[in-house]
């Protein structure tokens, strides 16, 4: 099966779904912080690994923790995982954080101070025309 084939993409779609399934309403570990999405998964295509991108919308502390509580409950997300989705293999899970939305956001609030200060210039500009 080639990487980008419809297949798998399929399969990597319903595994992050259920994924997400799982880790918001089945798993109670207090260290998994409430703001937890996965935001991408990549299933290899032999169905043995599965890398799983994780994004916590929290304090660096929280999202540290939120790793190790999903990384200490692999074996039951995994179980859940086969019940619920038929495939071939269940792949190992393998969690990795993933900042793009952090920096997204930092990124955002940057262009908005940024405009925020051509507005201001503008704005001063616009004035000094009315006179």
């Amino acid at each position: 099966m080639r990487k980008s084939s419809h297949k798998n993409q399929r399969i990597n779609g319903e595994v992050q779904r259920e994924l997400s399934r799982i880790i918001s309403r089945e798993i109670k570990d207090p260290r998994i912080a409430p703001m937890t999405s996965v935001t991408d998964v990549i299933v290899t295509p032999d169905l043995k690994f599965c890398k799983a991108f994780i994004s916590v919308l929290a304090d660096e502390e929280s999202a540290r923790e939120t790793l190790e509580g999903l990384k200490s409950a692999s074996g039951y997300i995994r179980r859940e995982l086969a019940k619920s989705i038929n495939l071939r293999n269940t792949p190992e899970l393998i969690f990795v954080m993933d900042n793009s939305i952090e920096y997204g956001i930092e990124m955002s609030k940057k262009i908005d101070e940024v405009l925020g200060g051509d507005n201001a210039y503008e704005a001063d500009f616009d004035g000094d025309e009315d006179e």
